[in-house]
C-alpha cells in the first residue's frame, strides 16, 4: 500500500512538473540558457533521490510513531526497500500512461495548429484531452469497475452461513409471518437480526427483569423503489410493536448495509432491552466507495425511512409514545443527520441522536465544527454551551460540557486519526486545521501537509482505516457508544458503576474479535 502510494505521488509530482512546461510553452516565455536549465534538472533530480533515501531511512521510526499512539507493538521494519521497488513500479506504470496521453495530445494539438493559432490549438488540443480521459474513465473504464464492485459485493451479500436459517419466532423481521422476505435482507442485515443480545443475556446481566429488544431491517433487495423499501420496513415496525418500546431508534446502516455490533448492542443492555431499532439497506459497497461514487443514496434512504417513521410517532400521545433518535455510523451518519431539519427540531422535536464517524461532507457536522467554540480544536470542537450538540472520541470527553444537557442531545464520536472525517476537499492546496495547533491523541507528531501528497495520504487511509485497533481510526470503540447513548438516552435505573461493568462485559466479549469492516 505505501509503496503505491509512493508511486502515485511519485508520478502527481511529475505531472505537475510537465504541466508548469507546457504552460511555459503556452505562453511563449523565454527558457533559461541551455547550461542553467541543464543544471537546474540536474539539482532538482538530486534533490529527490536524496528526500527518497532520507524519508524511506525514517519510514520504520514514523510507522512506529503511529502504531505507538494506537497502542501497537513498534515493528523491526517497515520494509523500505520493498516499498521503493514496488513504489518505481508504479510510477514507471503510470508515467508510460502519461506519455501516452502526452502522445494523443501532440498529436492533436499539431493537426490543429495548421487551421488556427498555436495559443488556440493548445487550448482546444487540451479539452479535447481532458474530455476524451472523463468519457475513458469515468464512461467507460470507471463504469465497468463499478459494475464488477457492484457484482462482487452483490454476491458476498448473498452469501449465507449454514446456519442462517429463516427465524421462526413471527416477531423477527424475516420470519415466515413477517412481510420482509429473509433472503431478500442481505448478509450484514440479518447480521443484525439475529446477532444482538437476547432477552435473557440482558436480563442476566441486569441482574433484573428484561424485553427482548427488537429489529426490523428491509434489505436492499428487498424492494427495489427506495420508498416503497420505507414503506415495507415502517410497516413491518408496526407490525412487531416497535411504537410500544420506550425507545426508537432510526438507524442508517453504512454503505454495505452494516451496523456497528458495539453501538445498536450496547443501547440494548442500557434500556434493559425496551428498545425498537429500524433499517434499511441502500448500497452494497463499502462506506468510502459509495461516498465517492453517489453520497446522496445514504441521505435518500434515511430521509425516506425517517420521514415514514416521524409522521406517525407525530400523530401519537405525547405521554405514550417512544423517545425517537437517529443513529449512523460512517456513510450512515451522513445520511441519519439530514433528518434533523429546522422543521424537525422546532415543529416536534425528536429526543436527539449518536453518530460516529461523520464523513466530512455531512452538512451539520461541517456547520457545528466550522462554528466551534475558538478555544477548541477541530477533531475535538465544542459548541456553545454544550446543551444540545457535543463531541468525544475513545476517552470520554462529554462530562466537559457540564450539566447543561437540555431536552435534546446529540453527540457525535469521532477520532482525530479517522480519514473518513478529516478528507476535506480542499486538503489537496490548504493545510487542514487538525494539523494546527494541538494534534490529537492518535495522529503522528511526524506528519506534515504537503499540497496534493497529504490528500492522496488520506484517500488511501479511507479504504484501510478499519484496519486499526478499536478506539482509533474508523474503528469504534463500544465505550465511546456506551458514554453517548447514557448521555443521550439518560437510561432509568442506570448509575456510574453499571456503565463501568458494562464496559468491562463488552471489553470481554469482544476481546480476540476481529474488527467488522463497513
Amino acid at each position: 500500500m505505501q509503496g503505491v502510494l509512493s508511486g502515485v505521488a511519485f508520478a502527481v509530482g511529475y505531472g505537475v512538473g510537465r504541466l508548469i512546461e507546457l504552460a511555459w510553452e503556452l505562453f511563449q516565455l523565454p527558457w533559461p540558457a541551455a547550461r542553467w536549465w541543464q543544471v537546474a534538472r540536474l539539482s532538482i533530480a538530486l534533490a529527490s533521490i536524496a528526500t527518497v533515501v532520507v524519508f524511506l531511512w525514517q519510514t520504520t521510526h514514523w510507522q512506529n510513531s503511529i502504531r505507538k499512539l494506537m497502542e501497537l507493538e513498534p515493528e523491526t521494519t517497515a520494509y523500505p526497500f520493498s516499498v521503493g521497488w514496488i513504489a518505481l513500479v508504479t510510477a514507471g506504470v503510470l508515467l508510460v500512461v502519461g506519455r501516452g496521453i502526452q502522445w494523443v495530445w501532440r498529436g492533436i494539438n499539431r493537426r490543429m495548429t495548421r487551421v488556427v493559432s498555436p495559443r488556440v490549438a493548445f487550448v482546444l488540443s487540451t479539452l479535447v484531452v481532458v474530455l476524451l480521459l472523463e468519457l475513458t474513465v469515468n464512461k467507460i473504464v470507471g463504469k465497468a469497475l463499478l459494475r464488477a464492485a457492484d457484482k462482487v459485493f452483490l454476491e458476498l451479500d448473498r452469501m449465507e452461513d449454514a446456519a442462517d436459517s429463516i427465524p421462526t419466532d413471527p416477531f423477527v423481521t424475516g420470519s415466515r409471518e413477517s412481510l420482509i422476505e429473509w433472503n431478500s435482507i442481505g448478509r450484514r442485515g440479518r447480521e443484525f437480526l439475529v446477532a444482538g443480545p437476547t432477552q435473557d443475556d440482558i436480563a442476566r446481566f441486569l441482574g433484573r427483569g428484561a424485553q427482548r429488544p427488537i429489529r426490523v431491517y428491509a434489505g436492499y433487495r428487498s424492494v427495489e423503489d427506495v420508498d416503497a423499501r420505507a414503506k415495507l420496513a415502517f410497516d413491518e415496525l408496526k407490525r412487531v410493536g416497535g411504537f410500544e418500546r420506550s425507545i426508537l431508534i432510526v438507524a442508517t446502516p453504512t454503505g454495505t448495509g452494516w451496523l456497528d455490533e458495539n453501538a445498536v448492542d450496547t443501547v440494548e443492555y442500557l434500556h434493559a432491552g425496551d428498545t425498537a431499532m429500524v433499517a434499511m439497506g441502500y448500497s452494497y459497497l463499502p462506506s468510502w466507495m459509495t461516498l465517492l461514487v453517489d453520497p446522496e443514496r445514504s441521505r435518500e434512504s434515511a430521509r425516506a425511512l425517517f420521514a415514514r417513521v416521524y409522521e406517525h410517532w407525530k400523530t401519537l400521545p405525547r405521554d405514550r409514545r417512544p423517545k425517537l433518535y437517529l443513529h449512523g455510523l460512517s456513510l450512515g451518519s451522513l445520511g441519519a443527520e439530514s433528518c434533523t431539519d429546522l422543521y424537525t427540531l422546532i415543529g416536534d422535536p425528536i429526543q436527539g441522536g449518536v453518530f460516529s464517524g461523520p464523513p466530512s461532507l455531512s452538512g451539520m457536522w461541517s456547520q457545528l465544527t466550522r462554528d466551534r467554540n475558538p478555544d477548541s480544536p477541530i477533531w475535538l470542537p465544542r459548541f456553545h454551551d454544550g446543551s444540545v450538540v457535543r463531541f468525544t472520541a475513545l476517552r470520554n470527553a462529554l462530562p466537559a460540557g457540564g450539566d447543561r444537557w437540555g431536552p435534546v442531545r446529540f453527540v457525535y464520536i469521532q477520532h482525530a486519526s479517522d480519514p473518513m472525517v478529516f478528507f476535506f476537499p480542499d486538503l489537496p492546496y490548504r493545510s487542514p486545521a487538525w494539523l494546527q495547533g494541538e494534534r490529537g491523541p492518535d495522529v503522528s507528531p511526524y506528519l506534515r501537509w504537503y499540497p496534493l501528497v497529504t490528500s492522496l495520504q488520506l484517500f488511501f487511509d479511507l479504504a484501510t482505516s478499519t484496519n486499526v485497533p478499536l478506539g482509533y481510526g474508523h474503528n469504534y470503540h463500544s465505550s465511546s457508544y456506551i458514554d453517548a447513548w447514557v448521555a443521550v438516552t439518560e437510561p432509568p435505573q442506570w448509575s456510574v458503576g453499571e456503565t463501568h461493568r458494562l464496559k468491562a462485559h463488552f471489553n470481554a466479549a469482544r476481546a480476540g474479535a476481529q474488527p467488522s469492516s463497513p
